[in-house]
């Protein structure tokens, strides 16, 4: 996909308009966390802390340390009270972004289909891979801010993205493996220790 030309600020928009925001709509919430289907957990702490340790078990699966993502699961429960200022569950997709869109042919780009879904699941909008994208260059893509708005910016909800980070960084080391970046595996671990050195 091209790079950061405006001709794209207007389809990076577009997924910020369909995500869910922490105050919107009945439609996308859910009485419990975690997997789309049953079981579910009553605290947003526990649905996090159970992710942590299933990656962290697909990790050891390949014959890889998750030793690191063993301990984020242990500083995520030890602060379960930060992670459950998140009360209402809403819905994340696991993976919208530009390349999991369908778009209808309009003078500007409209969003008619979402696609992958499968690491849907009910939590907080900060932990989605989407929000992960979308902040990670300052470049075009910061124009999904323009629809979807501001992220909090307060010393929990900081806490909480570096343990939402965490998750993303366990399953790229899986994905990494999977490719045979064995260089990008190795990276992995100094990200999580940077993020861990921001948990405990």
């Amino acid at each position: 996909m091209p790079g950061c030309h405006e001709c794209w600020r207007p389809r990076r928009r577009r997924p910020g308009a369909v995500r869910p925001r922490p105050t919107g709509r009945a439609f996308w919430s859910q009485p419990w966390f975690g997997p789309v289907t049953d079981p579910g957990h009553a605290r947003w702490s526990e649905a996090v802390v159970t992710s942590l340790h299933l990656i962290a078990g697909d990790v050891e699966s390949c014959g890889l340390d998750a030793a690191d993502l063993r301990k984020a699961a242990d500083a995520a429960q030890a602060g379960a009270q930060v992670l459950d200022e998140v009360a209402v569950p809403r819905l994340l997709t696991g993976d919208l972004w530009t390349v999991n869109t369908m778009l209808a042919a309009a003078p500007v780009p409209t969003i008619c289909g979402v696609l992958d879904m499968d690491r849907t699941w009910w939590g907080d909008p900060e932990a989605d891979w989407t929000m992960r994208m979308a902040g990670a260059k300052q470049d075009a893509r910061m124009a999904f801010f323009d629809s979807y708005g501001g992220t909090e910016a307060n010393e929990a909800s900081r806490w909480r993205r570096h343990v939402y980070e965490v998750r993303h960084l366990g399953a790229l080391r899986l994905e990494r493996h999977r490719l045979g970046n064995e260089a990008g595996v190795e990276d992995s671990y100094r990200a999580v220790a940077e993020e861990l050195a921001s948990l405990t």
